[in-house]
């Protein structure tokens, strides 16, 4: 039985077939008014036609809104100061675009009034949590509806069986089996299910987008630099440009050039493997050159530190708890980290490989004086050592002695 007392819903809407259906389903099932919400976070689809398709619905209050900036400027980078990693690898590309679409659903629905939001995620992935805890974080009281855990259209048969009875124009490419699904923004595009079901098959090139082959990729090697400031970035070859606009670019580079493919198996968060196929070739290139970056600028306990706290913080993401005291927590000690990291990164990208050629900071603790291997100038008297040396090895010297006692008992 449907909620009766829902009488606008804010929908996520991408002008697709799921959540055309979802539209329809939503007029239908609850008989509210839809109003729906379309964000550009660079996903490099046509999203033109999304207002047009919306009004075929006779939905009267549409926003298709131009979000990039705001999604790499605040979502993107505060999270490559924490050189975030999911399991080891995995760059954190769908998962980072949900709060943001999350936060302007809320904000619309209380403009507008409306009582629920609604988004089309599967009752299998992990968005349904991300988008779900970030509505709740940010309006406790509102409702949610899910329909792929309400509806029985279980199937996409019966999907499309029901977009043809509803008028709902079905894509020729998604009245078979669709090969694998696909999530993009500015960051990354990423590919699973279907062919991409068996971790033990290789993914085909067909389903690469954003980056060529690496064998295919120029036989000359690209150099570029990446300058910082406060650990983001902000110009590539002294170019400054807008957020957006700088992983756009690094995107362009690191396709061509065959950076960024990842296959991997992760462990989502409501318990089941999953096999993804992701291209995050601006990303990848970004967390190596920030490594870099902060390798002569971070002191060495602020530094592993901060490495410790990583996997926490990427789970947090991952988990979709990014409103939560805890990533706040984190982010205000990872962004205090930051505010030394500054100068420039020389890259070298060849086949896939980003190579390090050298890097610079008015801020750098590295000191050549102290590390030469001939005689320099520096405090550092080598017999100091020996003290350093002992002082740390009392622990291992007495528990060996100990157990050499033992023994001989």
């Amino acid at each position: 039985m449907a909620d009766s007392s829902i009488k606008k819903v804010v929908l996520a809407y991408s002008g697709g077939l799921d959540t055309s259906v979802i539209l329809k389903w939503l007029q239908t099932h609850y008989n509210c008014e839809v109003i729906t919400f379309t964000a550009d976070i660079g996903q490099g689809a046509d999203i033109t036609q999304v207002k047009s398709k919306a009004e075929l619905h006779g939905v009267k209050h549409i926003f298709i809104e131009d979000l990039r900036e705001e999604f790499v400027s605040d979502y993107v980078f505060p999270m490559f100061r924490a050189n975030a990693l999911y399991e080891g690898e995995y760059l954190l590309g769908t998962s980072i675009a949900r709060p943001l679409i999350a936060k302007r659903q809320i904000e619309i629905a209380r403009e507008l009034g409306a009582d629920a939001v609604s988004h089309g995620a599967t009752g299998k992935g992990n968005d349904q949590v991300r988008f779900e805890l970030g509505y709740y974080a940010l309006h406790p009281n509102i409702k949610v509806i899910s329909p792929w855990r309400e509806w029985n259209l279980t199937s996409r048969t019966k999907l499309i069986d029901y977009a043809e009875r509803h008028q709902i124009p079905v894509p020729t490419d998604k009245r078979g089996e669709a090969p694998f699904s696909v999530d993009a923004n500015l960051l990354h595009i990423s590919a699973e299910g279907k062919v991409l079901e068996d971790p033990n098959i290789p993914a085909e090139e067909y389903v690469f987008s954003r980056t060529v082959d690496p064998s295919d990729a120029p036989d000359t090697a690209e150099e570029i630099k990446i300058q910082f400031a406060a650990g983001d970035p902000i110009a590539i070859n002294d170019t400054m440009m807008s957020p957006a606009e700088l992983l756009a670019r690094l995107n362009e580079l690191g396709g061509k050039h065959g950076i960024g493919r990842l296959d991997l198996v992760e462990n989502r968060f409501v318990g089941m493997k999953s096999r993804g196929v992701y291209e995050t070739p601006g990303g990848t290139i970004l967390l190596k050159a920030r490594r870099a970056m902060e390798s002569i600028t971070l002191d060495r306990g602020a530094a592993h530190l901060k490495d410790s706290l990583m996997p926490k913080y990427a789970e947090l993401i991952y988990n979709g708890f990014w409103f939560s005291p805890e990533r706040e927590m984190l982010q205000a000690a990872i962004d205090h980290s930051q505010t030394s990291v500054n100068g420039e990164v020389r890259l070298k990208l060849y086949k896939g490989n980003i190579i390090m050629l050298g890097r610079h900071s008015p801020n750098s603790l590295y000191s050549e004086d102290l590390v030469t291997f001939e005689e320099g100038t520096a405090d550092y008297n080598h017999s100091d050592a020996e003290g350093f040396i002992k002082l740390n090895a009392l622990r291992l010297r007495v528990a060996e002695m100990v157990r050499q006692k033992n023994h001989k008992n």
